[in-house]
């Protein structure tokens, strides 16, 4: 068979697209266990099964690497959060916003590390990846935040300010990744359980709410 037929240049593409991916799933936990400046490429490639060269033919530069990671953290992230946008015009506001925290809650619990590599990141002032995120977060937000101008304009829930509200979402279930080991030390546990985000999506929940509940 032809090596320049459709069918085994599709075959490569697949074949390199899948490595790629096994190479950032292991590069996002050694970023959120060790930072970019401790992490070395050859470290990531070890875990990976992989040669140093073998690995930077795919990814040439530690920040390519890191990039890629961040590309794929703020591509779920981002999908976490379109409910609010994509929520139909007549759903409950309570509705969505429910689905909203435990979207993001869900996200905390299954991809903790993620979430610890993008907080690493912005912590740090997002040198390698603020224009990333101020492209494609700043949209997301606006539009979030139109949908609860529309529900106040239609007095559905209380006026308050959306950009502070959704900021507060975001640090309340963000944490329960990021600090998930000092949780988990309070609670006198190893790790946090499900009954932990549950109890936690109820908690927030509620507050959520609360702060937008019409005044009778």
């Amino acid at each position: 068979m032809n090596d320049r037929s459709p069918g085994v240049a599709s075959r490569r593409m697949q074949n390199r697209d899948r490595l790629e991916a096994d190479v950032a799933a292991v590069a996002v936990r050694v970023f959120a266990e060790c930072g970019y400046e401790g992490t070395s490429v050859a470290a990531i490639a070890e875990q990976a099964g992989l040669s140093k060269q073998n690995l930077m033919y795919y990814f040439p530069t530690k920040q390519a690497l890191y990039e890629r990671v961040l590309d794929d953290v703020l591509d779920e992230w981002l999908a976490r959060m379109s409910s609010l946008a994509q929520a139909a015009p007549d759903a409950e506001p309570a509705d969505v916003l429910r689905a909203y925290v435990q979207a993001k809650l869900r996200f905390s619990r299954e991809q903790p590390y993620a979430s610890r590599v993008y907080a690493m990141e912005v912590i740090s002032g997002a040198q390698l990846y603020g224009q990333q995120i101020k492209r494609r977060v700043v949209p997301v937000l606006r539009r979030d935040i139109e949908v609860f101008e529309r529900w106040i304009a239609a007095g559905r829930i209380a006026p308050v300010n959306a950009t502070h509200l959704l900021f507060a979402i975001w640090a309340m279930t963000q944490s329960y990744a990021d600090f998930a080991a000092q949780m988990a030390l309070v609670l006198d546990r190893r790790q946090l359980l499900k009954k932990d985000f549950d109890e936690a999506e109820d908690t927030i929940v509620t507050m959520v709410l609360a702060a937008v509940r019409p005044q009778a």
